[in-house]
């Protein structure tokens, strides 16, 4: 058996929506050249490609995921859905396996299917890939090579299906004006005590392991100009601000006065409960940007929030929220831990597109990266915490 070439490489897919450009970024530590599955024509260039180069090459729709077929929006009886109790929303995704019989699954099946409309007596549901119809571009970054002697045996990996599955193309709303509500506004959590008695401690933790905060720190690098005037929303002890971005000012706004002062990211800080008084203390074109990141779950006023930001930055200033899947259990709006992952990117996309202040919408997501072995919870997980962010910029 000849020598084979392994490759550590970051796959991102690129496409865009009726709303906005989209791209989830993918890790692969471990691609190897000879036994896994890319997709045509990149398995002819990257492996001929050394550390650090990049390759992108883009899909016609149906390429990568099969084609848009009106044949895959099906409709069934209401009362053949594993049982009756299950709550159903019109534009949520759910697994298969919740209508097994009559979509002739199993209970077990896991892929996703959109619900498009649901009554009393029927359901309908549309069971296309979420990227069906959706051009796309691939690119590869290789992060490193390394040759390995012959083998025997091993797992062969699809790339472009675990680049298009399980999430992508799942975060662009269905009906972005009403998407993932039941009619209770403000947004209901399940612990509603009173924020400023919850937060009146410090908190001095993490919600993200290190790769992930450093990620969140490179893409705030890649978005935030040197020099601006940064508002850190719902800020705490740590900023997540590149030191390259040291001539920046932040002003931090949060609950807790201990937290803020601990950080030295901040240059000025006010204690502030967004939930009870959704006004942002600032006068109008303050800031050049503004972040808010792992938090935007506990806002039950995002609609206020984000007119507030629209008026807070300057003409194209820019808006970036990041979550991932970690948050202070009951503190978060009662919808949020029922949705995916790219459900719930997909509910930050909505309250940028219903403020008409904000433009040119972007989202990111990035996974697959290892968790850092001295993470304390690096004997359970085995990946870093994934990150979704969306950003957009303020109408000039």
């Amino acid at each position: 058996m000849d020598t084979r070439k392994l490759a550590a490489i970051e796959f991102s897919l690129s496409w865009s929506s009726a709303y906005a450009r989209h791209r989830d970024r993918y890790y692969i530590g471990r691609v190897d050249f000879w036994r896994d599955i890319l997709p045509d024509g990149m398995d002819k260039a990257l492996p001929q490609m050394a550390s650090g180069q990049t390759y992108e090459q883009a899909f016609a729709a149906g390429s990568l995921v099969p084609e848009h077929s009106p044949r895959s929006i099906v409709s069934f009886p209401r009362s053949q859905v594993n049982g009756t109790n299950v709550e159903l929303q019109a534009g949520r995704f759910y697994p298969r396996g919740i209508a097994w019989r009559p979509l002739n699954s199993f209970p077990e099946n896991l892929t996703p299917m959109r619900l498009l409309e649901v009554s009393e007596e029927t359901v309908v549901v549309d069971l296309n890939h979420p990227l069906a119809g959706v051009p796309v571009s691939i690119g590869a970054e290789i992060k490193e090579t390394r040759e390995i002697g012959p083998q025997r045996g091993g797992t062969v990996q699809d790339i472009a299906e675990i680049l298009t599955g399980n999430g992508p193309g799942m975060q662009v709303p269905l009906n972005p004006s009403g998407i993932y509500e039941d009619g209770s506004y403000p947004y209901p959590r399940e612990n509603e005590e009173d924020d400023r008695l919850f937060y009146r401690n410090p908190r001095m933790v993490h919600h993200l392991d290190d790769t992930a905060r450093a990620h969140v720190s490179s893409l705030y690098a890649r978005l935030l100009e040197p020099g601006a005037r940064v508002l850190d929303l719902m800020s705490s002890w740590h900023s997540h601000i590149s030191p390259s971005h040291s001539s920046c000012s932040i002003a931090g706004l949060g609950l807790n006065e201990e937290e803020m002062r601990s950080n030295s990211a901040l240059t000025e800080f006010k204690v502030h409960d967004l939930n009870r008084q959704p006004v942002l203390p600032y006068q109008d074109g303050s800031f050049d940007a503004a972040v808010c990141t792992v938090s935007i779950e506990y806002l039950s006023r995002p609609r206020e929030i984000m007119k507030e930001l629209a008026r807070v930055l300057v003409p194209g200033g820019l808006f970036a929220a990041v979550v991932s899947e970690r948050w202070f259990p009951g503190k978060q709006i009662v919808r949020w831990s029922d949705l995916h992952p790219f459900e719930r990117q997909g509910l930050l996309l909505s309250y940028f597109i219903n403020e008409p202040g904000f433009a040119d919408i972007q989202s990111e997501s990035i996974r697959g990266y290892p968790r850092p072995s001295d993470d304390r919870y690096g004997g359970q997980e085995l990946f870093s915490d994934p990150l979704y962010a969306v950003w957009a910029r303020r109408m000039r």
